[in-house]
Parts: structure tokens; C-alpha cells; sequence
């Protein structure tokens, strides 16, 4: 069994090989840290925990490097309009952001440098691309000459002379030509600044992902990954910078997930069409927008809204059923059936898996469980009967990153109130052998109010948390 990557960079899906024999190196764009975060960069990092995840399972032993932008023009805006110190504000949100990964079951980076403590390698890298031609001084700013980029366009597709051309911008005599980018930018009066052979300034936002990556995983790197609106200029100019300093190719697969959407646009700060991280794991568990994710491929823009998270709720719920226990009494062994389909769920997960991380395809075969799971449960099937599905079940979901069993010990809900759910249940039942209806649908009626869920069965009634 092979993975098999898809690759921006050459627009198809390639064998994935790695630099080292079962290491992976990974550097994903983090946030620019000057307001809350939203549910499309909680989209990003749960894109690259799944890839992670499901790498680690595979068995690669994986460094995975995640920056913080923490001083940038947009910071400097901010601060100055809240009148605190950017530094503070910056601190603030990285704050926010660790909790958030924390609540989204994120698995800690290796490492998550800040562009403020990697003054001293991006000012090496900046003196490097100078002294081989690629970049130039001006008026206390450094800019990269792209022109000295012989693929420059080589990621986005575009080409550099439809670019130039088509380019209209005012006049800046600090650059040579209209598409050269700042590496460094000289401070104004009250602005963050550090000392350099230029000045004081502070560096661009390009350079700072090339020079963290450059010196916590290497000249060359196995995957490099954020969403798919940094292709261009982001990502098209860190290949610039690194390939030219180094002459090697930087990464070997770019790998870009799709923009979440609210009301059909992408969401983002800029057009005010956002729902925070937090305002939505106050209404929803964690694990609802990770199966909002793993319900489509990665690359594709996903729209967000009450049916796709309503959707994704159904979804989350049919997985955590099938870890109900036996029916009480039940002693019958696993069926053929069951067996059978755990060995399918086993292969059919790897291999919608190995496809470019199609984790639809992946769930579409724990359902498949499910579905033999609650049929061999109806049948009869005992506690070990039921135990090796409903293991499956749970090491799959774990390799998604899905916290299942996080309610409760029966994948209900919280452990201590499920005898006396059990308990009500059971005096419901002799209210209705006794044909009083009214009590008996008052019983459930205020279970549905406390977050309980009670469906009548043929034969008895079965619960489930909300």
C-alpha cells in the first residue's frame, strides 16, 4: 500500500516519498495573530492534524513546525487602534489560539517559532540572497529582485512577464521593478523595530516562513502546507527566496486545503463574514467541525451554515451509537456478517486514506461498520460479539482525531447519569405497559429537555445523548 499526495505544484496526485526513510518534515502557515480566530483557520490546522495523524499511523515519525506571525502591519493597525502595545496584543491572541487548539484536540507541533524571535536567522537569510544577486538594498528597505527568480510563477502558474505587465501599482522608486517584494522594511516612529545592516526595520511577511523553515527543518523540506488562498503571492514567494539562497527545490509537495464559506464567500476577517472559534464550540462539540471537515476532501471549499453542521452533528451521532453497549442479556457471537465487514472496514479505510487523505471516503466505511455494528446489536450479539467492531471503531475514529468515547465510557454521554437515565427509562416503560400516556411522554419530553434522546424500539426503548 502506497500513499499517493496530491501536489499543487504539479497539479497531480504523486507517490509520496520522503526525504529520510519514514520521517516527514512539515511546515504549515500559521496565523497572523490581530483578532480572534475563526472557524476557517480552525479548518486549516484540523486539514494538516488529520494528515499528521494519519501519517503517524502509517508509521512515520513526523516534525511538524507551525509559525505564529506576530508582528505585521495588520498587528500594528490593531494595536494602535485599541492603543496597547502590539507586542501585547500579539501575546493575547497566540494565547487564544493555543486554547484553541487544545479544544479542538489539535496535536501539539514540534515546534511553533515566532517571527519575533527568528530576527537574527532572517536577517542571515536577507544578507544571503543579497551577496548572490537575488535581493538589494534601498532607502533602509531590502527587497527581493524577482527577476532573479528563473521559475518564479512556477507554483500559481503565473508567468512573470503577464504579471509585470499587467501590473499597476504607483510609482516606487525604492524598486527596481514593480513586482519585487520587501524582505525587510525600514520602521517608522513608533513601530516594533530591531537592529540590521539596513537599519532599523522589521522583516517582511514572505521571509519570515522561508527563514523558519530554512532553520528548524533544513534546506528542503517533505510538505509544505496552509490554505489555498497563500499559493499566491505567499507561497510563490518563499519558493523565490529559498530556492534561490539554497539552489535546491524547497519543498517536495505543496499541499493547500479549500477556504471555508459562509453564505458562498470565504470567510475572512477583511469581509467581516465570520464566526469565531469560540462563539462556535460554546454551541457545539469539538469534534462536530472536525466532522464537518473529514465529510469532504480537504482541497474542496466547504460551505459552512446550520445544514452542513447539522449535517455533520447526524453524522457524529451515528458513529458514537454504535459503541452503545449489548442489549441486556445478550450472549451471541459475532456473525459472519460483522467479520466480514470489519476485514472490508480495514482495508477500505487504508485505502481511501492512502488516496490523498479522502477521509469521505475513509467515514463512508466506518458508517459501513456502523451499519453491521447496529444490525448484529438488534441480532442479539453479545458485549464480545460486539468488541472487536466497536474497537475498529474507535482506533479509526482516533486516527481522524474524533473523541468518541470523551462523554462517556458507553459512548452515550456522561457515565454517572447513565443508570439513572437507565432507571427512568424503565419506569417510563411500566407507564406505558399501563397505558398512561401522558406520563410516559412527559418522561421522555423532559429527557429530550436535559439533552437525552429516547427511541422506541419493538421491543424496549433505547437512549443516546444529544
Amino acid at each position: 500500500m502506497t500513499i499517493r499526495i496530491y501536489n499543487t505544484l504539479t497539479r497531480k496526485k504523486e507517490t509520496f516519498e520522503t526525504l529520510e526513510p519514514n520521517k516527514v518534515s512539515i511546515y504549515v502557515c500559521g496565523p497572523t495573530v490581530y483578532a480572534k480566530a475563526h472557524v476557517g483557520h480552525a479548518m486549516s490546522v484540523l486539514v494538516f492534524d488529520i494528515i499528521r495523524r494519519y501519517l503517524e499511523y502509517r508509521g512515520y515519525e513526523v516534525r511538524h513546525v507551525m509559525n505564529y506571525t506576530d508582528v505585521d502591519d495588520k498587528i500594528i493597525q490593531r494595536a494602535n487602534i485599541e492603543a496597547v502595545n502590539p507586542f501585547d496584543l500579539a501575546e493575547q491572541y497566540i494565547e487564544e489560539f493555543r486554547q484553541h487548539l487544545n479544544d479542538l484536540n489539535i496535536l501539539p507541533a514540534t515546534l511553533y517559532p515566532r517571527a519575533t524571535e527568528e530576527i537574527e536567522h532572517i536577517i542571515e537569510m536577507i544578507q544571503g540572497l543579497i551577496e548572490k544577486g537575488h535581493a538589494y538594498a534601498s532607502g533602509g528597505d531590502v527587497y527581493f529582485f524577482v527577476g532573479s527568480a528563473e521559475c518564479y510563477g512556477k507554483l500559481s502558474g503565473r508567468k512573470l512577464e503577464d504579471m509585470q505587465s499587467g501590473y499597476r501599482i504607483d510609482v516606487d522608486d525604492r524598486k527596481e521593478t514593480p513586482m519585487d517584494f520587501a524582505l525587510w522594511k525600514a520602521s517608522k516612529p513608533g513601530e516594533p523595530a530591531w537592529e540590521s545592516p539596513w537599519g532599523q526595520g522589521r522583516p517582511g511577511w514572505h521571509i519570515e516562513c522561508s527563514a523558519m523553515s530554512y532553520y528548524h527543518l533544513g534546506e528542503q523540506i517533505d510538505i509544505h502546507g496552509g490554505g489555498n488562498d497563500l499559493i499566491f503571492p505567499h507561497h510563490e514567494n518563499e519558493i523565490a527566496q529559498t530556492e534561490s539562497l539554497t539552489g535546491k527545490p524547497f519543498a517536495r509537495y505543496w499541499v493547500h486545503n479549500g477556504m471555508l464559506q459562509l453564505s458562498g464567500e470565504k470567510m475572512s476577517k477583511s469581509l467581516g463574514n465570520l464566526v469565531t472559534i469560540a462563539d462556535f464550540l460554546a454551541e457545539n462539540d469539538a469534534d462536530v467541525l472536525r466532522m464537518l471537515v473529514l465529510n469532504s476532501s480537504y482541497r474542496s471549499p466547504l460551505k459552512f451554515g446550520d445544514e452542513t453542521v447539522g449535517h455533520a452533528k447526524r453524522a457524529l451521532d451515528r458513529l458514537r451509537m454504535a459503541l452503545r453497549p449489548a442489549s441486556p442479556g445478550a450472549t451471541g457471537a459475532a456473525p459472519e456478517f460483522l467479520e466480514a465487514q470489519i476485514a472490508f472496514t480495514c482495508q477500505g479505510f487504508i485505502d481511501s486514506m492512502d488516496d490523498d487523505f479522502n477521509t469521505a471516503g475513509a467515514l463512508g466505511h466506518l458508517f459501513e461498520l456502523v451499519r453491521a455494528v447496529n444490525q448484529a446489536r438488534d441480532q442479539g450479539v453479545g458485549p464480545e460479539g460486539l468488541a472487536k467492531a466497536q474497537g475498529l471503531l474507535l482506533e479509526f475514529a482516533g486516527v481522524l482525531g474524533l473523541e468518541l468515547e470523551h462523554a462517556g465510557g458507553d459512548g452515550r454521554g456522561p457515565g454517572e447519569a447513565a443508570p439513572f437515565v437507565d432507571l427512568l427509562l424503565e419506569v417510563r416503560a411500566e407507564l406505558r405497559n399501563q397505558k398512561l400516556w401522558t406520563l410516559s411522554d412527559k418522561v421522555r419530553d423532559r429527557l429530550a429537555e436535559l439533552g437525552v434522546i429516547v427511541e422506541d424500539g419493538k421491543e424496549d426503548a433505547t437512549w443516546r445523548w444529544k
